[in-house]
């Protein structure tokens, strides 16, 4: 049987979560098997929301509705997932390569002694053992890595493979999983509010020093207005106090993968290039034309930003107005 562990924050399962169910449903139809979906916590309208589970390929949600899990704590996931993965004998094990998964993946790994995949970009090949692809250096080349353990764990970049949808619904299943005593303990919890946020974002529009100030974000925000986009930027705007480090996207900040990747005003040096190279589509506006970022774009605007973004912005608002 596959598991898929199905993210939630505040109550709503996160959009990962179903690019991840659909990832293990074609998995358990490689190998004869069935998908199954776990889902820790409090859940907003679980009675319609979990059995909805089923379109994305699950064919029964183990839920535990336990408030203590409501918290996130990647060591007592870990513990919770390997007893609920050990009693509904599971043989692969799925997650979204996000934050938490990264966290909560390697741990399951070494309790169930199960080998571990993180980053995967496709599907198993199963002809021949259990092979999986992934991403390495960065997303700068990629790796086909063999899982001879039988309890195999596989985190799936986001984006990567995509969600595919049917008209079936999920049985829903009640589990009682006891919390194990957690060695952390979160004293306050600052969260962002009124944003898309970067890591389920499928537009961004991201802007770098070549912006020269605070001041000139109103050309991000434009765009990304228009276009209902969340916004980015480079490590050098962070660090200088233009933008909160929420926002910073790269090696040292976060890694996204959305369908459509503006970059303005940014070089696009290599620890940049790392967050953002998944990204389906990219394109780059900067007046320098050996700006290295243009060797990774899709499309290519050499031009100052500050007379290129109005342009844009204009263009969109035309093409909106024509329907």
């Amino acid at each position: 049987m596959v598991l898929i562990f199905a993210d939630q924050t505040d109550g709503q399962i996160k959009k990962q979560a179903f690019e991840a169910i659909s990832y293990g449903a074609k998995i358990a139809g490689q190998t004869g098997t069935t998908a199954e979906v776990l889902v820790l916590g409090t859940v907003e309208n679980a009675a319609s929301t979990l059995p909805a589970l089923g379109k994305y390929g699950a064919s029964r949600v183990h839920y535990a509705d336990n408030p203590a899990f409501n918290g996130f704590d990647a060591q007592v996931y870990a513990a919770a997932i390997a007893d609920a993965a050990t009693a509904a004998g599971a043989d692969v094990i799925v997650f979204s390569n996000t934050t938490s998964g990264k966290a909560i993946a390697p741990r399951l790994s070494a309790r169930l002694k199960a080998g571990l995949v993180a980053g995967a970009v496709a599907l198993p090949d199963t002809s021949a053992g259990f092979v999986v692809k992934k991403s390495v250096f960065s997303g700068k080349a990629f790796a086909n890595v063999a899982i001879n353990t039988p309890v195999k764990v596989i985190s799936l970049n986001p984006n990567a493979f995509g969600i595919q949808t049917s008209e079936t619904t999920a049985e829903v299943v009640s589990i009682n999983l006891t919390p194990s005593a957690g060695k952390i303990k979160v004293t306050s919890v600052n969260k962002v509010t009124g944003t898309v946020p970067l890591s389920e974002a499928e537009l961004v529009v991201s802007g770098g020093r070549g912006l020269k100030g605070p001041e000139n974000w109103h050309l991000v925000e434009d765009l990304a207005k228009e276009i209902g986009a969340a916004t980015a930027c480079s490590r050098a705007v962070a660090d200088a106090h233009w933008r909160p480090h929420h926002e910073h996207v790269g090696q040292t900040g976060g890694a996204i993968a959305p369908n459509l990747y503006f970059a303005i005003g940014i070089s696009g040096a290599i620890q940049h290039l790392a967050g953002v190279n998944r990204s389906k589509t990219i394109v780059v506006i900067n007046k320098d034309p050996e700006a290295p970022f243009f060797k990774a774009a899709d499309y290519g605007i050499v031009g100052d930003a500050f007379e290129v973004m109005p342009k844009i912005v204009e263009a969109v608002k035309k093409m909106k107005a024509v329907g």
